[in-house]
């Protein structure tokens, strides 16, 4: 196979290089976004050698090729090189404000494990520095390794400035590496020296505003956006033997000097003002700011709406060294900890009591969903006692001033964190946790909450046994026999809402709508392809077969937001080895059909495959059935 022609093919047949606004791949298919989807052509492209299907579904023209889709789009963008992702229909439609909230959280969201991490490690560092006080009389703060972990743990909000460059870039399709030499130049330490110093700095004879860029927020993302336009603008018009380097030449002479001249100063103007309206708030009543943000926060991360408000902790931590808006934050995670706990001690579901135990251990340590999702939003009551008590923890660590030194996500980790604030705001904060945590529990306990009983198991069980019963005979004749690889129910893969997979065109199988976010390999294996975002997994049994295991319809979109490897590609696994972990209930709050198609690839190669006749299966039980 061609891949280099078959792309080239492609794309005349998609309306050539200059309808392609973006173009991205997933585990089976290409999917472009066109700036006119009737310049393609959809017979044409079904002709084409490799192709097996073209889909227009969610803004994208998809045009189906099966596992071998890499190697196409790989050759696809050294035609194309950069192009843009182009907006999808449903984004046309927002709103300006739902499309800054949106941008925002695309630039903040990759960097949030970052910034944890740096959080964590502070608070680590906070606990060493405690113990070795406490015990030892020693100020580890003048050792080497504290230097050196500290620096660590600082390092990303002091260069901040290049790190959201970088992010910005990607999302305004920016190149990349001229706005990280543009947000360098800000941390630079000669123009920190100027813009620190008392003398007056001009460039060009024009005076410029002074201020300090390190750990600034919002310059360096007005910058990029100013960048993308410039950057097009000399694209469209400097001729293309002279772009590689004119391009990037000439956007930082025109950008440098209209950073620090006037976007980089509207920036420090906006952040301040950002600052300004929270702590006007904040004066205003610390008490209902806190008692707000305690509560709602973890109604907000439902929404996936507390993405919007994280860059004002960021912000604030970036200029001033302090936050408080994870303080009030942490009540929201204790509670949702001690709703969960409040849960386990209750219910008489064992499966419930299993769930709502690890989702309290999870949500400790600051990690929310699992208890959110799995225990508490589900029963509703002690969604609404976590609020509650979140709300009284909050308000009380606003009153007492409750204050942190990092950007640290909260758990029991970082309590440290929070110790430099002084005595009173320290104790408001670890009492406002307590009121929080035991709050909720008491509340799930004494209060109580229609349970899930054990007899709708129990039914599910008997049932499976009677569909067990009238697949014998198919499981007799079988060559081959193929457990599931995810506990569900059992769907004809006709059901399944991607006409891909329903009309068979890559291959026969089975869908399944899961009941527990696992896959495990059905047989010895090997793991042929894992897919970044984890939803799409390719598995090569040691007898032969060949299968596809494609969790969800348009999942690739959560960019594996939501689930978890166990594996690498090329890994030789047993059976029963879990390969991927995936948060049903977060993943369906996002509106995501989590019907997963399990299809064999090489079905052409067999005379038939089929299906057993359940409407349950678990793990252990058959699933597949294939005569050589």
């Amino acid at each position: 196979m061609n891949y280099q022609q078959i792309a080239h093919d492609i794309l005349n047949n998609v309306g050539g290089k200059d309808n392609v606004s973006g173009l991205t791949h997933c585990y089976t298919r290409l999917r472009f976004v066109l700036k006119d989807n009737k310049k393609a052509n959809k017979d044409r492209l079904l002709q084409l050698e490799g192709i097996i299907s073209v889909v227009e579904n969610s803004g994208q023209y998809q045009v189906v090729i099966g596992n071998k889709v890499t190697k196409v789009y790989d050759e696809l963008m050294l035609i194309l090189g950069e192009v843009s992702e182009g907006k999808s229909n449903k984004e046309e439609k927002l709103s300006v404000g739902n499309k800054i909230l949106n941008t925002v959280t695309a630039i903040f969201t990759p960097i949030i494990p970052a910034i944890a991490a740096s959080g964590m490690l502070k608070g680590i560092l906070a606990i060493a520095v405690m113990i070795a006080t406490y015990f030892w009389g020693i100020d580890i703060k003048e050792y080497n390794t504290y230097i050196i972990l500290n620096a660590a743990s600082n390092a990303l909000f002091y260069f901040f400035p290049i790190i959201l460059g970088v992010a910005a870039a990607r999302v305004f399709k920016a190149n990349i590496f001229i706005a990280m030499i543009l947000a360098a130049t800000l941390c630079y330490p000669d123009i920190v020296t100027l813009m620190t110093g008392e003398d007056i700095v001009t460039l060009f004879g024009i005076s410029v505003t002074k201020a300090n860029y390190v750990s600034s927020v919002i310059p360096i993302i007005i910058a990029v956006f100013i960048l993308s336009y410039v950057q097009r603008f000399f694209e469209k018009y400097i001729p293309e033997v002279l772009k590689i380097i004119m391009v990037p030449t000439l956007s930082l002479l025109v950008m440098v000097p209209a950073t620090l001249i006037v976007f980089g100063p509207i920036g420090i103007y906006i952040g301040n003002f950002v600052n300004w309206i929270y702590y006007y708030i904040m004066d205003f009543s610390p008490t209902l700011l806190g008692a707000f943000i305690g509560g709602m926060w973890c109604v907000l991360v439902i929404f996936g709406a507390h993405k919007t408000i994280l860059p004002i902790g960021i912000n604030d931590v970036a200029q001033t060294g302090r936050q408080n808006l994870l303080a009030f934050a942490g009540a929201a995670n204790f509670s949702q900890a001690g709703a969960a706990l409040g849960v386990f001690l209750k219910t008489k579901n064992k499966g419930l009591k299993t769930v709502s135990a690890s989702a309290t251990i999870t949500a400790l340590f600051g990690i929310t969903e699992p208890a959110i999702y799995g225990a508490n939003l589900r029963l509703k009551k002690p969604m609404v006692y976590a609020v509650i008590s979140g709300a009284l923890g909050g308000a009380l660590m606003g009153w007492g001033g409750s204050y942190g030194t990092a950007f640290a996500n909260q758990g029991v980790l970082t309590i440290p964190v929070y110790m430099e604030a002084g005595t009173k705001a320290f104790l408001c904060y670890l009492i406002g946790c307590a009121i929080a945590f035991f709050g909720a529990c008491l509340m799930t306990v004494l209060l109580g909450f229609k349970d899930i009983p054990n007899e709708e198991e129990d039914s599910k069980t008997s049932s499976n046994a009677v569909n067990e019963a009238s697949t014998d005979s198919l499981i007799l004749d079988a060559d081959i026999k193929i457990v599931s690889p995810i506990k569900g129910e059992v769907l004809p893969l006709s059901q399944v809402k991607d006409e891909v997979f329903s009309s068979g065109a890559l291959g026969s199988g089975i869908a399944i709508n899961p009941e527990v976010g696992e896959v495990v390999a059905p047989m010895d294996c090997t793991v042929s392809v894992l897919y970044p975002s984890l939803h799409a997994i390719g598995l090569q049994l040691d007898n032969g077969v060949e299968m596809l295991i494609h969790i969800g319809i348009d999942t690739v979109e959560l960019n594996g937001e939501g689930f978890k490897a166990y594996v690498k590609a090329g890994d030789h696994i047993t059976q029963g080895t879990k390969i991927v972990s995936f948060d049903i209930p977060a993943i369906k709050a996002r509106g995501y059909d989590l019907s997963t198609s399990i299809i064999i690839t090489n079905t052409p190669h067999y005379q038939t495959v089929s299906s057993v006749q359940k409407e349950q299966v678990s793990c252990e039980d058959d699933l597949l059935l294939i005569k050589n």
